[in-house]
């Protein structure tokens, strides 16, 4: 009997539930880029000490999902159009990668990940909940990272994974038109995964994020420009 699969249980500290709690929070799509978060009713909504929510809120500044405004507080990142240019370019120089090497993956166990992934974004298309929505894109290219089987890769796309969160969240809160359109965004990715082009992928790859990235950017310059005509 193997017990390869069966992960220990870890215990994790109150810091530890207060930082993924707001992660998630802030990730889903519910609030705003540029809302402001307060102390006190966060602590007393999480009921937790003030001290272990700013512990927590320090955690996700580092992360690059909110910022510290001096003598006024945080709030969640406002990504510039600069932010998202590195963001997507970054994302997909790395997703490039991933999707180059996991076309090249023959094992059943990898593209089992890997459908089961889409499948589950498709669901979460057709239930219409948008935090689901979010959440099951950021797994499924997730899902293409860890199919890479590059673990410097990996660690290099954690470093920033919740940036890609935010902008994930952003794009598809803001700029999607529809769940039909969030699975349209990846039919060409996941076509040529199933194919095992692994040029066909690694472009298709940039391309989703090169796409998204632009239309975020368009996006934002629209906002701001109905913000200088108020």
């Amino acid at each position: 009997m193997s017990l390869n699969k069966l992960r220990p249980v870890t215990r994790e500290s109150t810091e530890t539930m207060v930082t993924n709690n707001l992660r998630d929070y802030i990730l889903s799509g519910e609030i705003a880029s540029g809302s402001r978060l307060t102390e006190v009713a966060m602590a007393e909504q999480l009921g937790v000490a003030r001290a272990t929510l700013r512990s927590a809120l320090h955690r996700l500044a580092s992360e690059g999902i909110i910022v510290q405004i001096p003598y006024t507080g945080w709030q969640v990142a406002d990504l510039s159009p600069r932010d998202v240019w590195e963001i997507w370019t970054l994302r997909g120089s790395l997703e490039g990668l991933a999707s180059r090497l996991a076309a090249e993956r023959r094992e059943p166990e990898v593209r089992a990940e890997l459908e089961a992934a889409f499948t589950a974004l498709e669901n979460a298309c057709a239930g219409g909940d948008l935090s689901e929505m979010i959440e099951a894109d950021v797994a499924l290219h997730r899902a293409i990272i860890a199919a890479s089987g590059h673990s410097r890769l990996a660690a290099q796309y954690r470093i920033v994974e919740q940036q890609v969160r935010l902008f994930i969240a952003t794009s598809n809160t803001h700029v999607a038109t529809g769940p039909e359109d969030i699975i349209a965004q990846h039919q060409p990715l996941i076509a040529a995964l199933r194919a095992g082009d692994a040029e066909a992928a690694a472009q298709a790859a940039w391309l989703h994020d090169e796409t998204e990235g632009r239309r975020l950017m368009a996006w934002q310059e629209s906002q701001a420009r109905l913000s200088a005509t108020r």
